[in-house]
């Protein structure tokens, strides 16, 4: 019996080394320098190259938008000046990914204040009156689209993103009432961080877009004393000590899309 048992197990041993294949091992499997991720590699690059893909033919490349909204300041520069509404805004966006894109642009808004007192800047007869303020600024942005895929429908179409912008403010203070005063011109650096949407009309070709954003700016005339009043021995008693004050902007916008 335990030859049979000896005689079997010999049998099923040569059986097994008879189904064996030099072939069933790749070369690079045996070589010790052989890349053990390139298959890993070869997924990532055809997965990319399936993303690039679902991108050219589902996503947006290039956006144009025009808009209109309202700008107003906070601080003194918020306490001086009114607002004259809408403010106007141009701007082109590319689009890098589903998620990212980059763009430049131009916004434009009015203001005005009156100051009937006499002020430090002013002269001691009388005051400022009546003034016109117009704000220009160019700017670069980037923005970053959130990934909605999981979460529910109409925020999934709403395209919610968040934007960051460098920019170029510039500002003309034009004194109605008094003709002797020189227009007050300057420019400063600044920053802006938001919010927006971009609501579709039509997927892919046109979409109404909102955007808030906050603003830090350094004005020219940021720490000017001019529209302080000032008593007899040249204090300060009223007025605005200095224009600080940070902007804050609403704009809607029709997008083209291409």
């Amino acid at each position: 019996m335990n030859k049979f048992f000896l005689i079997l197990t010999l049998l099923i041993s040569f059986n097994a080394l008879a189904q064996f294949e030099p072939g069933d091992f790749d070369e690079d499997d045996l070589n010790i320098g052989g890349d053990i991720f390139s298959d890993f590699n070869e997924d990532l690059e055809n997965t990319q190259v399936m993303e690039d893909e679902r991108f050219y033919k589902f996503g947006r490349l290039f956006s144009f938008q025009v808009g209109l909204g309202v700008t107003q300041f906070t601080g003194n520069r918020g306490q001086l000046y009114s607002n004259d509404p809408p403010a106007y805004g141009l701007a082109v966006n590319y689009f890098v990914d589903f998620q990212t894109s980059f763009g430049m642009g131009i916004e434009y808004s009015k203001h005005h204040f009156e100051l009937l007192e006499p002020t430090r800047g002013s002269g001691k007869t009388q005051g400022f009156g009546f003034a016109t303020v117009s704000m220009l600024r160019t700017f670069f942005n980037w923005r970053y689209y959130i990934d909605t895929s999981d979460l529910g429908t109409a925020l999934t179409y709403s395209n919610p993103y968040f934007v960051a912008r460098l920019e170029y403010w510039y500002s003309t203070t034009k004194y109605e009432d008094r003709n002797d005063l020189p227009n007050l011109s300057g420019g400063g650096l600044g920053a802006g961080l938001g919010f927006g949407f971009d609501f579709p009309i039509r997927i892919r070709e046109s979409y109404v877009n909102a955007e808030f954003l906050w603003h830090r700016v350094n004005f020219k005339d940021k720490y000017t004393d001019d529209y302080a009043v000032v008593d007899s021995n040249n204090q300060i008693v009223g007025g605005f000590s200095d224009l600080t004050g940070d902007a804050l902007t609403v704009m809607v916008s029709y997008v083209f899309n291409w």
